[in-house]
């Protein structure tokens, strides 16, 4: 029963962000996620920062000023609700910023947020698997506390950006390279999703490394060959293409 739920709460959610996409005139995309988010959240502004344990991270969009500023702030100072999901990997739900032991844990950051307008924020990574890909951050301008049910729809448009940025080109040194998504649906992003996890663990085997570096080896193939990243892990999968530790990647068919 509770995977029914879930499964209408993360349909009801795709809904929105389709809408927010045909609003503004273009495929869905991050952005939409986050303008979606916060029209359906009791929050003031949300914004999503890719983030990279080898990689430079960098802000992907935001809503309003203020949001803005807050991924800035928080890349910046390398602390924050957004530094520490990412490092742990979990959700950090900060009702409110004045809370005494949050200005003591981020002491830089928590006044700077404050003056920048935000009272409350919560940070939900973006994972696929042991991969983790950014994090989505969702501000108030007073103290808010999210209900099971908000907290729930907070997590499911997490997952939509995360299956989002699997299938969109990104620069691992700035933002996205601006391609249009291909004609595909909601449901087709899950199986990709899948499909790069499969991929990522079949070069662990294949260059003897850890999971993080094996995606970084991935999705810089992806990039340096201008293709998409589910493509690649596509061949991977299907052995057409397969990674040496010494070599470049080498194909068993030609490839396009």
């Amino acid at each position: 029963m509770a995977r029914v739920r879930s499964n209408g709460r993360s349909a009801r959610v795709r809904v929105l962000v389709a809408e927010q996409a045909v609003r503004r005139g273009g495929r869905v995309g991050v952005l939409d996620v986050c303008t979606a988010a916060v029209a359906a959240l009791p929050v003031g502004g949300a914004g999503l920062s890719a983030m990279s344990k080898a990689a430079a991270s960098h802000p992907l969009c935001s809503t309003d000023d203020i949001s803005g500023q807050l991924e800035e702030l928080q890349l910046t100072l390398g602390e924050g609700p957004c530094v520490d999901a990412f490092t742990q990997g979990s959700a950090v739900l900060t009702p409110d910023l004045l809370t005494g032991e949050l200005q003591d844990h981020w002491a830089v950051f928590a006044d700077a947020a404050l003056e920048a307008g935000a009272r409350a924020v919560f940070a939900l990574p973006l994972q696929t698997g042991a991969i983790s890909l950014g994090v989505l951050d969702l501000y108030a301008n007073v103290p808010t506390v999210l209900d099971a049910g908000e907290l729930a729809d907070a997590l499911a448009f997490a997952d939509l950006a995360t299956l989002l940025l699997l299938d969109t080109e990104v620069d691992e040194t700035g933002p996205p390279a601006g391609g249009p998504l291909p004609d595909r649906g909601f449901e087709g992003l899950g199986a990709y999703r899948a499909e790069i996890d499969q991929a990522t663990g079949i070069l662990t085997v294949q260059l003897g490394v850890g999971i993080e570096e094996a995606f970084v080896r991935l999705r810089a193939h992806a990039y340096m060959r201008g293709r998409r990243l589910a493509d690649v892990a596509a061949d991977v999968v299907a052995h057409r293409l397969r990674f040496s530790p010494d070599t470049e990647p080498t194909r068993t068919d030609e490839e396009t």
